[in-house]
């Protein structure tokens, strides 16, 4: 359709059909400057004037808004003010503006040979501070720029594009002290590194100073636990000493998250109205924020570490779930001996997916189970949340009650072994017996045999 001229209105808007291809304009007949922009799918209210800039003539046009935020009287009131700024060449300074920062960046341009490593780290980490990357992540960023790369600091990064045999000799090297993965991973920081200084610093050259490394072949961890694996693993769980450890090793391993995430769970996140644990700052910061669906175990699981929290570290134990007496207050470190627990943190994340495939669950419900991106544009439309109170829990206690099974109930050499996974929940707390028994959420205290079937685990404070 072709540009014309109406009153634009309301109801004559309404009955505007979207533009067949590109877009056309519908001219006010009341106010100059004023128009109506058609697109195939969004009419948007535009004004367009001249001022003087230099003793030259300029144009300027300005979008206002969209049929669906304004009506035409809101947008006929806006155009005017427009056109008055316009008019009175208010545009026109924001243009010199814009062209003093421009030049100001050239003058940065001109000096971009004497960015060191030093400084662009700073600027890179100011950078991931903004994109709310974790404490845990810039730590080790900095580890492979402060440590690993010390004498670099304040040499300049067109030193080191010009001299790419530094980087690959040092990759070579850190691969015999560091091993091939940490030798990999500074190398990568220091890309990174470079691509962003390069983003204010053009006359950088294109080629990265780490096209030189011969990179180090990585292969995917094999460390997952199946099936036939888990007696032999709760038995060891069970031998443990430490009751929040305990724990906190099972609850690893019926949720599959990642341990630095549970390390810092707060009683506060744990809703058991809605049967939920909410993780704020998982890997990729606080808009990958997730609730974890809680099974009947993983529920129980949770209980047990909050009164074993609140026996051995009273005071810590207000605000988080496995509580330690550190100086920040929770659990700062989860390795065991692998004589002792063969498997731990990440190992339990890889056996939760495999377990999950064993179990039946379907590769999208895995997914979202573990906080993973999902994989293509078509389940990109699911909403998370509106599955979260039926089906997503219905499959977490789904694998919950296999893992459980296949721990407790399994055969070895044509015997059936023990159940052990009951009496993960007796062993001692120093000179005091562990009492699995959930709690009144009335009074706090533990309830008798003849109400335990009716009643229902403790409610931590609702998450604000």
């Amino acid at each position: 359709m072709s540009d014309f001229r109406a009153t634009l209105n309301d109801k004559m808007i309404s009955r505007l059909a979207p533009a067949d291809e590109g877009q056309y304009l519908v001219r006010d007949t009341d106010l100059k400057g004023f128009f109506l922009v058609v697109g195939k799918r969004k009419m948007t209210f535009t004004v367009q004037s001249e001022f003087w800039e230099g003793g030259k003539r300029r144009t300027k046009k300005v979008a206002i808004g969209s049929v669906d935020e304004l009506s035409t009287r809101e947008a006929r009131t806006k155009a005017k003010d427009e056109l008055a700024k316009i008019g009175r060449g208010e545009y026109a300074a924001e243009a010199a503006a814009a062209a003093k920062a421009k030049a100001a960046a050239g003058l940065a341009i001109q000096k971009a040979g004497d960015i060191t490593l030093r400084s662009a780290w700073a600027r890179y980490k100011v950078f991931l501070e903004r994109k709310d990357r974790s404490a845990a992540t810039i730590a080790g960023y900095g580890d492979h720029v402060e440590r690993l790369m010390k004498d670099w600091l304040d040499v300049p990064l067109m030193t080191l594009c010009d001299n790419p045999r530094m980087v690959s000799d040092r990759h070579d090297q850190l691969t015999k002290d560091c091993g091939p993965y940490g030798a990999n991973g500074c190398m990568r920081t220091l890309r990174a590194i470079y691509n962003h200084a390069r983003r204010s610093a053009r006359e950088l050259p294109p080629d990265n100073p780490t096209s030189a490394v011969d990179w180090n072949d990585e292969k995917r961890r094999d460390t997952a636990m199946g099936a036939f694996d888990l007696p032999a693993w709760i038995e060891q769980v069970a031998r443990l000493r430490h009751p929040i450890r305990r724990e906190f090793h099972l609850f690893t391993l019926l949720s599959g998250s990642r341990p630095t995430a549970l390390r810092q769970a707060e009683v506060a996140h744990f809703s058991f109205a809605r049967r939920v644990l909410h993780i704020p700052r998982p890997k990729g910061g606080a808009k990958r924020a997730f609730d974890i669906p809680l099974s009947r175990e993983m529920i129980r699981c949770l209980v047990r570490a909050m009164r074993a929290s609140r026996m051995l570290h009273a005071e810590n134990a207000e605000r988080w779930i496995f509580a330690a007496g550190s100086q920040e207050g929770h659990l700062v470190e989860h390795k065991e001996d692998r004589d002792r627990l063969s498997k731990w943190g990440n190992d339990l994340r890889q056996s939760y997916r495999t377990l999950g495939q064993a179990a039946g669950l379907s590769e999208i419900d895995m997914h979202l189970l573990m906080n993973h991106r999902l994989p293509d544009v078509n389940a990109g439309y699911i909403t998370r949340d509106k599955l979260m109170g039926d089906h997503l829990r219905a499959a977490q206690q789904k694998l919950s009650s296999y893992i459980v099974s296949a721990g407790a109930a399994a055969h070895k050499d044509g015997k059936p072994r023990e159940r052990v996974w009951p009496k993960l929940a007796s062993r001692r707390i120093g000179d005091e017996a562990f009492d699995p028994t959930p709690p009144d959420p009335r009074i706090g205290k533990p309830l008798g045999p003849r109400k335990q079937k009716s009643a229902s685990l403790p409610a931590p404070a609702e998450a604000t």
